[in-house]
């Protein structure tokens, strides 16, 4: 194995790249009314992808940093469902819901908190308005497998659902006690057990290195003990540490947090255990065998990413329905409110939850198309991007390009005449070397507290 210990100087803090320009660029410059005038204009030849935030757990898992509404009461959820059909409504006089949908996913939270009846419900009004769904569409849900049951798999089966994605993050029981969340291998298998009888048409496993009392050893053992659950794809994503966001971080002792030179052989061991046992590498933290959509997709040149990471289905744009929820355009992002008493008052008000988002103008356009190329493919292929742009790429990031050149002395990017590619070693390193194209990162350069650390 690699001797990871001159890597560690590159653990600064630094986006994930959900996005281009980053949610901290997200501000109510973009307004209310250039929000609606943007879902009114889109072209209406483009398909839609659909995000639902069902945003309800009955508790804190410690490394969580999604919008969570914690709580075990039932009137809740059942108050929520009311508002969703209700911004719906709202939604329908300013979107085409004729539209073609190739995508809708079910996040959280917990989206299984919700009861069979209650997931069949919103599916139903889902339904209601979206009718034209492609024959190829994704329907996905993210699922707790300590909150699921033959029900609620049933009623997803016969709605459609061919993809679920079930969070493990460790099998190893002190991290478990560690992060809040004591989830013992039996019911993981039940729960993919359940997925395979309802025919599902891809599994997905998330993992997370980083975590509390993890060391190399720990977690090949919880690598060998979800391999024999055999799913589809493997997200393996680097703990977010951001106590300053999330104050359920704050239980966290972070003398007990692997050191990042633990944290790279943790990773590149990964890589080689998924390479050994038949996944490929899909981007910074996907795993996928080679029958599974995802891999098709990055042979085709069509993986794309957003908020929910990885997907296959680019070209499209996104509607965020729910609390906190982010739609992206060709041009925009655009978030939904946080607070659910904000949320449900405008609602009443006979408004979208539209919060705040951002306008991207030419350089974005441009950055964004770069960063995202790195971050889905691990290479550019320049003569592309001068075609698509009319622009002389090494005259344009030539700061970037200089600010790459450590990069390239230790080996981890390699330069070529029309393209930029990154070595093994390198895409542990994507992130890093996707920022000297992010314009607003001096911005942010002197604030620790922005971003996760990227090692």
């Amino acid at each position: 194995m690699l001797d990871f210990t001159k890597f560690t100087k590159y653990s600064k803090p630094g986006p994930r790249y959900t996005s281009y320009p980053t949610a901290l660029e997200f501000s109510d410059a973009f307004t209310y009314e250039g929000y609606l005038e943007k879902l009114t204009s889109q072209d209406t030849s483009r398909p839609i992808s659909l995000y639902f935030h069902l945003p309800f757990c009955r508790s804190a898992c410690y490394f969580c940093g999604c919008n969570v509404v914690y709580t075990s009461k039932e009137d809740k959820m059942v108050r929520y469902i009311d508002y969703l059909k209700r911004e719906m409504e709202i939604l329908s006089r300013y979107l085409n819901m004729s539209r073609q949908v190739i995508q809708l996913h079910f996040g959280g939270g917990t989206p299984t908190f919700f009861t069979a009846e209650q997931l069949d419900e919103i599916i139903t009004v889902i339904k209601s308005h979206f009718k034209h769904f492609s024959e190829d569409v994704e329907i996905s849900c993210e699922i707790d497998p300590r909150h699921i049951n033959e029900e609620q798999m049933k009623v997803m089966s016969e709605a459609g659902f061919n993809r679920v994605s079930f969070g493990i993050q460790d099998f190893d029981e002190k991290v478990q006690v560690a992060v809040h969340r004591i989830q013992p291998y039996s019911i993981t298998k039940d729960a993919m057990d359940l997925a395979r009888k309802y025919k599902m048409h891809s599994v997905n496993a998330d993992l997370i290195y980083g975590l509390p009392y993890q060391s190399l050893e720990t977690f090949k053992k919880t690598l060998e003990q979800a391999l024999t659950l055999d799913p589809d794809r493997f997200a393996v994503f680097n703990y977010a540490h951001v106590p300053w966001m999330k104050k359920t971080m704050r239980k966290i002792d972070e003398t007990t947090l692997p050191e990042p030179e633990e944290k790279l052989q943790i990773m590149q061991y990964t890589i080689d255990f998924m390479t050994k046992n038949g996944y490929k590498m899909i981007g910074m933290d996907h795993f996928a065998k080679p029958k599974d959509d995802l891999f098709k997709a990055i042979k085709k040149g069509e993986l794309h990413r957003n908020f929910q990471g990885y997907t296959t289905k680019g070209g499209a744009d996104l509607i965020g329905i729910g609390l906190t929820s982010i739609g992206e355009g060709v041009d925009y992002y655009a978030q939904n409110l946080k607070e659910m008493r904000e949320y449900e008052a405008a609602i009443d008000a006979d408004r979208l939850p539209f919060e705040r988002g951002v306008e991207l103008n030419e350089d974005d356009l441009i950055r964004q198309y770069v960063i995202m190329e790195l971050m889905s493919n691990f290479k550019l292929d320049i003569k592309r991007f001068e075609k698509k742009f009319g622009l002389d790429f090494r005259e344009y990031f030539a700061d970037a390009l200089e600010a790459l050149k450590p990069y390239e002395e230790e080996g981890l990017v390699i330069m070529k005449d029309n393209k930029i590619v990154c070595s093994q070693t390198g895409t542990l390193l994507i992130r890093n070397i996707a920022m000297p194209f992010d314009a607003y990162m001096k911005k942010h350069a002197d604030n620790k507290k922005t971003f996760s650390k990227t090692v």
